[in-house]
């Protein structure tokens, strides 16, 4: 059995809670990299990572570089010894980073490798209405994602989940995952899988403002699945048109109803207590919106304050 001595490389929630399984039982954690303080916030102060915050509560060392490159922080983490490096939500690391540790650098990401490769592979499993995906261990080689596949475990997507809800079942799942390749890698020597080529591969591009927009022209599945893939972060968002009055409005929680109609896209039908949005081979009821400068509502309560017009619409 190897001696480990680990330094884990992280930032958001989805790593602190791989981090803390690692501490929990009782691994050696000689180091962790997170991202530099952020400002955030209508006053711009700084904010700790979530990663940095719980290093810190657990007595563990923080190193927060701002160039994976630089000469200084590569000799700082030389220093820390460590012969084994993971990475959960973090950054793409140059060769004098990854290759730097006696048994590999290895990355644990939040799907079923080769696909959905990339920066939002929840979001984007939800957007095209997979039935499943999981998560993968996989050593890192010099491309994004691409490294021998170590380990994975897969998971049912469940028909109405959300980002939100995937990314806290793949978070368990993941920690799980990390604690069996670790163990193995200890164990050695690790059987890898190289990653098979394929043209047909599904993307997990970067999720950008655009991205967002919802398409009332697609079908219902499609909406339906854009808007819960997007929710609770960063969030699907429409046009209504009301009257006169064009409004934003971001779009968190929503249902499927399966009917005919005789409406237009987009068009919408309303009581005191529901709004339904017309699409092909349906409606999308909308349970929780966000209207400018508000915060997230359930419908009803939105309802009772807003003077919707019998021609208002989404666009």
């Amino acid at each position: 059995m190897k001696d480990l001595r680990i330094v884990f490389m992280g930032t958001p929630e989805f790593a602190t809670t791989i981090l803390a399984k690692l501490v929990d039982n009782n691994y050696n954690v000689v180091g962790v990299i997170t991202a530099p303080d952020r400002p955030a916030g209508r006053g711009r102060n700084l904010q700790q990572s979530h990663v940095k915050k719980y290093a810190l509560e657990n007595g563990l060392k923080v190193l927060q570089p701002t160039n994976l490159k630089n000469e200084d922080f590569l000799a700082e983490l030389k220093a820390l010894n460590a012969n084994l490096q993971i990475v959960v939500a973090f950054r793409m690391l140059p060769k004098a980073v990854w290759a730097m540790p006696e048994y590999g650098t290895f990355n644990l990401h939040a799907s079923l490798l080769p696909d959905y490769r990339g920066a939002a592979p929840i979001n984007w499993a939800i957007i095209n209405g997979e039935k499943e995906t999981g998560v993968t261990t996989f050593f890192i080689d010099d491309k994004i994602d691409t490294g021998e596949i170590i380990l994975q475990d897969c998971t049912d997507i469940e028909e109405n989940m959300s980002a939100g809800e995937l990314h806290d079942k793949l978070m368990v799942i993941g920690a799980d995952l990390v604690l069996k390749t670790v163990k193995a890698i200890a164990k050695g020597p690790v059987a890898t899988i190289a990653q098979p080529i394929s043209k047909e591969l599904k993307e997990a591009f970067k999720i950008h403002k655009d991205t967002c927009e919802i398409d009332w022209k697609k079908s219902i599945d499609d909406v339906f699945n854009h808007i819960r893939g997007l929710s609770p972060y960063p969030g699907a968002w429409t046009t209504l048109v009301n009257g006169e009055e064009k409004v934003f409005v971001k779009i968190y929680d929503t249902q499927k109803e399966i009917a005919d109609h005789q409406l237009n896209v987009g068009e919408i039908e309303f009581t005191k207590k529901e709004l339904k949005v017309a699409v092909a081979g349906g409606y999308i009821n909308l349970l929780e919106i966000q209207l400018p400068g508000k915060r997230k509502m359930k419908i009803q309560d939105v309802l009772n304050g807003l003077n919707l017009q019998k021609n208002a619409q989404m666009l």
